[in-house]
């Protein structure tokens, strides 16, 4: 696939990849449970009836997946620290094993305190749960912290709140609607707890990883451009407002518990980047009652604002739009909306699902993305590292095993590793000092 050169970014750029403890690690028996495994032990929760219990193997076969980063060339490896692992003895061992093994072979370890697997018994619709989470938090970074100068507190937050407790249809499997965003005010607390934890601790880079995507109305209409506010509100301003500026979007604090807002004072606590998780924009509009979903999960007709379909663009094997210049006017918007307040970016995660070795079409994506994140630093914005979703195919949450997000393809029944074609297109990429 013939491409135009790849234009040049900054000097000191950080190149990566991505993973998340439950979605490779396996192992199950040697950590306690999580609501994620309840969750995949419930008839038709998963798509294709599997679990995590032995996913990528990665507890096993961790030093194979370090040579694999060490043979990609990437700078750094943003993976996830499980909280039910390190509850069980000798969890935190493996973390330092891997760390340790990461460092040897040159590579930034990027740990992620929270990637939704939390233990089961704990709920974020308890305040006692942040608290608890800043508890683990010092724990692993009394652990690792001689080693781990980057940190990642929670990621996507809006995902797990309203995919696992407004709708349903990822663990802890809760159809709350609008009164799961306790939820989320839970989760942001626990985040500038674990900052308070981590500032502690000495840590010199902190930071989150959120998921956001442009909010397109789907007409000029009053009552379409209402609901993607709305929309926009809930999915993107209800996290970052509260990180940056430190309130709530207008509508949205009265809907959070009693005392929400002496808690912003911790939530907004300084951050040194700030993560964006990126793969389409949506597009909203009134109730329509026609079929449309978030993140392709179908929405209940009760709610104020329907999600329609981008029409005129390639999807992902997963039904997802592509549309790489929604990352540039992701990014600039934030920038526009956050002014200074908006720390130095790092794209924590980016990627798509697509079948086969030959993954051109995953190719042509991630190059058309990599470009977007180039005209946004053009456009002004300070964008400081690029991570690809995902190192590994692994357990994709819902669907099971039927998504392949990652640049190493993993035979889920021998476990053998095969780097695709995207795995050597990214290698050459930064072998070229792009």
């Amino acid at each position: 696939m013939a491409m135009d050169p790849m234009p040049r970014f900054p000097s000191g750029f950080l190149w990566g990849v991505s993973t998340s403890a439950h979605q490779i690690e396996g192992a199950a028996e040697l950590r306690e449970r999580s609501v994620w495994d309840a969750f995949a032990e419930r008839p038709g929760r998963v798509r294709d009836g599997s679990t995590a219990a032995v996913a990528c193997d990665h507890y096993h076969r961790h030093r194979e997946d370090v040579a694999l980063l060490a043979g990609l060339g990437v700078d750094a490896y943003r993976f996830s620290v499980s909280w039910p692992r390190v509850n069980a003895p000798g969890g935190l061992d493996f973390y330092d094993r891997l760390t340790d093994e990461l460092c040897a072979a040159g590579v930034r370890p990027v740990p992620t305190l929270f990637h939704w697997d939390l233990p089961l018994g704990l709920h974020w619709r308890e305040r006692d749960t942040a608290e608890r989470f800043a508890a683990y938090t010092a724990v692993v970074a009394d652990r690792l912290g001689d080693r781990v100068r980057t940190w990642i507190t929670l990621n996507e937050p809006a995902e797990h709140t309203l995919l696992g407790h407004a709708l349903g249809v990822h663990a802890p499997g809760e159809r709350l609607l609008f009164d799961a965003l306790p939820v989320a005010h839970h989760q942001l607390l626990a985040h500038g707890l674990a900052v308070r934890a981590l500032r502690a601790a000495g840590a010199p880079d902190i930071g989150i990883a959120d998921s956001h995507a442009p909010v397109w109305p789907a007409s000029d209409d009053p009552a379409d451009r209402a609901a993607a506010d709305l929309y926009d509100a809930l999915l993107n301003r209800m996290f970052a407002d509260p990180l940056l500026l430190g309130r709530y979007p207008e509508g949205i604090g009265e809907l959070m518990p009693d005392g929400a807002g002496a808690d912003l004072e911790v939530i907004a606590e300084p951050l040194d980047f700030y993560g964006v998780n990126y793969y389409a924009p949506t597009r909203v509009g009134a109730p329509s009652g026609t079929p449309g979903g978030f993140g392709g999960v179908p929405l209940p007709a009760e709610l104020p604002f329907s999600v329609r379909e981008i029409e005129g663009r390639p999807v992902t094997d997963f039904g997802w739009p592509v549309v790489p210049e929604g990352l540039t006017e992701l990014l600039t918007g934030l920038r526009d909306r956050y002014g200074e307040r908006l720390p130095p970016v790092l794209i924590t995660e980016n990627g798509c699902s697509y079948p086969g070795l030959d993954d051109q079409d995953r190719i042509a994506y991630l190059d058309a993305h990599v470009r977007a994140v180039h005209d946004a630093l053009a456009a002004g914005v300070d964008v400081r590292g690029y991570f690809v979703w995902s190192l590994l195919d692994n357990f994709e949450w819902a669907e099971g095993y039927a998504r392949r997000f990652g640049l190493v393809h993993v035979d889920f029944t021998t476990l053998e590793r095969t780097p695709k074609a995207s795995y050597h297109w990214y290698r050459e990429l930064l072998r070229a000092g792009c």
